[in-house]
């Protein structure tokens, strides 16, 4: 148990030390954190338990990237993660972060300072809607009372109530599914004095047990694992002998059964074609087979819950809280076919071993050609498949890897094998939005407590872009071991497989869509104190990826249109 400072002169402050201390008891551990005056109350406190070694606090100027680096710690931690705010339109730059942590079934808490009942409609400053500000997006939305009209000790059961909601334990959601919790925290002057905290720190509840579906053996059936499926789904397929079909974001792309070349299987009317049931993990988002799949009436369905909405394609979809597999023996000629033919569509991106008979040789000629060929080895630029292939080889079960909703995503998924690598994304609405801070938030949640490990994200120039603001990190926090990997080719051309290429002008898809840049990243890099490469071929790429990180770097990687 931990104490701070003499007596408070501010209900304020009373109410901020109980909030908190009630979430530190609770379980929670980081806390974000954007100035302002209306939540200085909640600041000062945050602050004392941080100086106490009891919260992990982060300091952002810029709400949105707050939000979503609150998301990223939500997303590696599994624990409920506040992000603190003044009223006004700070509390609006919170909605992007918390729609995908809704979607995702991420537990966030929106700590919203607001003005007192008296201060809202009537024209004060930085005064609007709050409460009910999140809408739909929220597991739960409460417009606290203002201190002292509710005693400090009722602010620490709403911290109960609240991490109890995020979590999926209790609340208006789906029972087991996280997701974010929006606290409005009114006040009055005076706005915070030196407080008085008692903290406890304990462990967040824990959700029942959910009896589980078993599933019979009989029909033929695919496990199809999507964005935060995790392990989960390549379990339930080595139970069930099922072939696994995993989004590279999945988490779950690993194992004797995975699916190469899923696409074009599901498109075989030998494979896909007789499949009669689909057992989902996750959100799946990067195929149109798979959704075709998913679409069908005459395959069933049952998807595991994971995020805000239920996943219902054909409109008969199952949803569970947990599924098991019945004992019995495996459809192992159903398996086989489709081992066979996934064998047959890996793809192997790594260079070829050098000729050393050639390299060796007393044949000048022969020795000229093999001296050529390394060469030509060393020197061959980076595409997008070597980009994904080399970033993919470079990091393993102890480092992180993000990837944001590019069309790089999308060449992941298509040529990368195997590995059981803990992958992020914000899939649940894909939005490019946020990508940076969200990772800048894993990295620091994975490497806490001094654990090794580098996260590395992968993204396009326009998705880097939207984030840049992420970059600035406050003197004093922690710097974490971060790659962000910026795959540039001057715009966005993921827009070339969509329908849009096919209807609009040149000029038109040009100037709306691909929405050409010419930003100097060396200099952004060099602006926010960030380290900085620029590789153009394979062999530079690997040594950019494997050299020692000690803090933040940038890679850029110049791509062809």
């Amino acid at each position: 148990m931990t104490s701070a400072s003499p007596a408070s002169a501010s209900p304020a402050s009373d109410a901020a030390a109980a909030l908190l201390a009630g979430l530190i008891g609770n379980g929670v551990r980081d806390l974000v954190l954007s100035p302002g005056s209306r939540s200085q109350a909640l600041a000062l406190a945050a602050m004392e338990l941080s100086r106490a070694g009891l919260l992990r606090v982060h300091v952002r100027v810029d709400e949105r990237v707050a939000g979503f680096t609150a998301l990223g710690l939500a997303r590696e931690t599994g624990l409920p993660v506040p992000v603190v705010c003044t009223s006004g339109t700070a509390a609006g730059n919170l909605l992007p972060a918390t729609m995908e942590a809704f979607h995702a079934g991420i537990p966030l808490l929106l700590l919203t300072a607001d003005r007192p009942p008296e201060l809202r409609g009537v024209g004060a400053n930085q005064a609007t809607v709050q409460p009910g500000l999140f809408g739909a997006f929220v597991r739960m939305a409460t417009d606290a009372a203002v201190p002292p009209a509710a005693p400090a000790a009722g602010w620490t059961a709403l911290a109960r109530t609240a991490v109890a909601a995020a979590l999926g334990i209790a609340g208006d959601g789906v029972p087991g599914v996280a997701g974010p919790v929006h606290l409005n925290l009114p006040v009055r002057e005076p706005l915070s004095a030196v407080n008085r905290v008692e903290v406890r720190p304990g462990a967040a509840p824990t959700s029942p047990a959910f009896e589980p579906v078993v599933l019979e053996r009989g029909p033929r059936t695919v496990v199809i694992a999507g964005a935060d499926a995790g392990p989960d789904a390549e379990e339930l397929s080595h139970l069930g002998g099922w072939p696994l079909i995993a989004e590279i974001v999945s988490g779950a792309r690993f194992g004797r059964l995975i699916v190469h070349g899923y696409r074009d299987l599901l498109r075989d009317d030998a494979l896909g074609g007789r499949v009669e049931r689909a057992i989902v993990f996750g959100h799946p988002t990067l195929s149109r087979e798979v959704a075709a799949l998913l679409a069908r009436r005459d395959v069933d369905v049952i998807a595991v819950r994971g995020g805000g909405e239920e996943l219902n394609f054909n409109g008969r979809t199952a949803a569970v809280a947990a599924v098991a597999v019945e004992n019995g023996p495996s459809d192992r000629q159903w398996l086989g076919a489709w081992m066979n033919a996934s064998a047959g569509r890996i793809i192997d991106l790594s260079a070829p071993a050098p000729d050393q008979d050639g390299l060796s040789s007393e044949d000048k000629a022969a020795r000229l050609s093999a001296v050529r060929a390394e060469l030509d080895a060393v020197r061959r630029k980076a595409d997008r498949e070597i980009l994904a292939d080399a970033v993919w080889r470079a990091t393993w079960p102890h480092d992180r890897l993000v990837f944001g909703s590019s069309r790089l995503v999308r060449v992941a998924d298509q040529v990368l094998g195997g590995k059981k690598v803990p992958v992020h994304a914000n899939r649940g609405l894909a939005g490019i939005d946020g990508t940076v801070a969200t990772a800048i938030g894993i990295a620091l949640a994975s490497q806490a407590d001094g654990a090794v490990g580098v996260t590395r994200v992968l993204l396009g120039d326009l998705a880097f872009l939207h984030d840049v603001g992420a970059l600035l990190l406050p003197a004093g926090e922690q710097r974490p071991r971060i790659q962000v990997i910026v795959g540039n080719d001057g715009g966005g051309t993921i827009f070339d497989g969509l329908e849009v290429a096919a209807s609009a002008t040149a000029a038109d898809l040009d100037r709306a869509f691909y929405t050409p840049q010419a930003v100097d990243l060396r200099e952004l890099a060099a602006a926010y104190g960030w380290e900085f490469a620029q590789v153009a071929t394979r062999s530079a790429l690997d040594q950019a990826l494997t050299s020692p990180v000690s803090g933040p770097q940038l890679i850029e990687v110049p791509l062809e249109r």
